[in-house]
Order: C-alpha cells, then sequence, then structure tokens
C-alpha cells in the first residue's frame, strides 16, 4: 500500500497569525473581542489567545462590516444579533470570489 501525506490542519492560531491574515493591528482584535461577544478564544495557561476557525471566521465577519460595508461598531453588533448565520455565508461568499479573482489575476500575470 502506497504511503499517503497527511496534511495536519492548524486547531489554534496566536493573535499575531489573526491579525496577520486581516492585516490589522493586534490591539484592534482585543479590542474587537471586549466588543463583540462572538469572538471568544480560549487562552492557554499563560493567558495567550489561542483562536480557532470558527473565531477567525468571526472576527472576518466584524472586519468586513466595520471595515468593508462602514457599519458603527453598535450597528454591527445589531446586525449580528438579528441575522448571524446569513451574514457568515454572505462573508465566505466574498472570500471565495476573493479567492478565485487572486488565481484569475494570477494566471492573466503569468500569460502576460
Amino acid at each position: 500500500m502506497p504511503y499517503k501525506e497527511t496534511v495536519i490542519e492548524k486547531k489554534y492560531f496566536s493573535i499575531g497569525e489573526v491579525a496577520e491574515i486581516l492585516g490589522v493591528a493586534t490591539s484592534l482584535i482585543r479590542f474587537w473581542e471586549s466588543e463583540f461577544d462572538i469572538i471568544k478564544p480560549k487562552k492557554n495557561r499563560k493567558g495567550n489567545r489561542q483562536f480557532t476557525r470558527e473565531d477567525i471566521n468571526n472576527v472576518k465577519l466584524i472586519y468586513h462590516l466595520v471595515k468593508e460595508k462602514g457599519y458603527t461598531l453598535q450597528g454591527a453588533k445589531d446586525l449580528l444579533k438579528d441575522g448571524n448565520d446569513v451574514l457568515k455565508e454572505k462573508v465566505e461568499i466574498i472570500e471565495s470570489l476573493r479567492k478565485v479573482k487572486n488565481f484569475l489575476l494570477d494566471i492573466r500575470t503569468k500569460i502576460s
């Protein structure tokens, strides 16, 4: 039986890694954590935040509402209270479309 390589997926991410993914300061993520109930990273013994993929998706959702759509913090909180599932789906679609766009731009660059 041939050797099959398994991909080990990372379970937890540091606040620095999350900040790098979004291109924001760690202080902004800490602030949003204090403002929004949907961001609940675990903390290890040393007190360091450990973000799961779900936590990262929630931070991306808040980023989308506040930074891209221009909602106030209170407006984003109200919107999240009303329709969290629909918003998450929209953000996932936007993220997928961005990946497709970047892929196509990369191909165009290689062809040129």
